[in-house]
């Protein structure tokens, strides 16, 4: 059992260490603004990486099946 406080007092102290993507001083949405712009990012980001690997993944296709004809 004392395993198990230590390992929680050791999470609570490198969390309190932690910066969090949000400014505790404001209120509402805004306190999340950094937090929703990066999530904007990443997933922007993965689109237009999920579309690239796409388009790739046709125009290869496509001259793999001129070639096994």
């Amino acid at each position: 059992m004392n395993k198990a406080k230590q390992f929680f007092e050791e999470v609570r102290s490198e969390l309190r260490k932690a910066t969090w993507p949000w400014d505790p001083k404001e209120k509402g949405f805004k306190k999340y603004k950094e937090l929703t712009d990066n999530t904007t990012v990443v997933v922007i980001a993965m689109l237009l990486l999920g579309g690239y690997v796409s388009l790739w993944d046709l125009v290869l296709n496509f001259f793999a099946g001129l070639l096994i004809r």
